[in-house]
C-alpha cells in the first residue's frame, strides 16, 4: 500500500464515517463535526471531501430510501471501505509515532 496521506478534513470526515458505519451522510457529518470539534463548515465542502475520498476507494456509497421529511429525496450513506480502514490505522500509527518524539509537555512559566 502506498503512504497516501489525507488532508485534516478528509482525515475526520473518514473517521467520521468509520465511527457511523452504514449511517453517516453529509449533513450528520457537518453537524457532528461543529458539535463534536467545534469546527464549522458548510455542507457542500463536506460533501466535495466525501466525493474524494470516495474516488480514492476510502468509502463507498448508497442512496437510501426516499423519506417525507426531506420532500421525498433521498440521502446518499457512506460507509468506510478496506481500503479506507488501512489509511486510517496508517496515519493513526504516523501520529502515535510523532507524538513519541514530542518531550512531555508542560506549562513554561513567563
Amino acid at each position: 500500500m502506498s503512504k497516501e496521506f489525507l488532508n485534516d478534513l478528509e482525515e475526520l470526515v473518514l473517521t467520521l464515517v468509520a465511527g457511523n458505519n452504514d449511517l453517516a451522510y453529509g449533513a450528520a457529518i457537518a453537524i457532528e463535526l461543529e458539535q463534536n470539534l467545534h469546527r464549522k463548515v458548510t455542507l457542500s465542502v463536506v460533501h466535495v471531501t466525501l466525493y474524494r475520498l470516495e474516488d480514492k476507494g476510502y468509502v463507498k456509497s448508497k442512496v437510501g430510501g426516499a423519506t417525507k421529511e426531506r420532500g421525498g429525496r433521498s440521502k446518499r450513506m457512506y460507509s468506510i471501505t478496506n481500503s479506507g480502514i488501512a489509511v486510517l490505522k496508517m496515519m493513526k500509527q504516523t501520529r502515535m509515532g510523532l507524538w513519541q518524539l514530542v518531550p512531555q509537555l508542560k506549562p513554561t512559566p513567563y
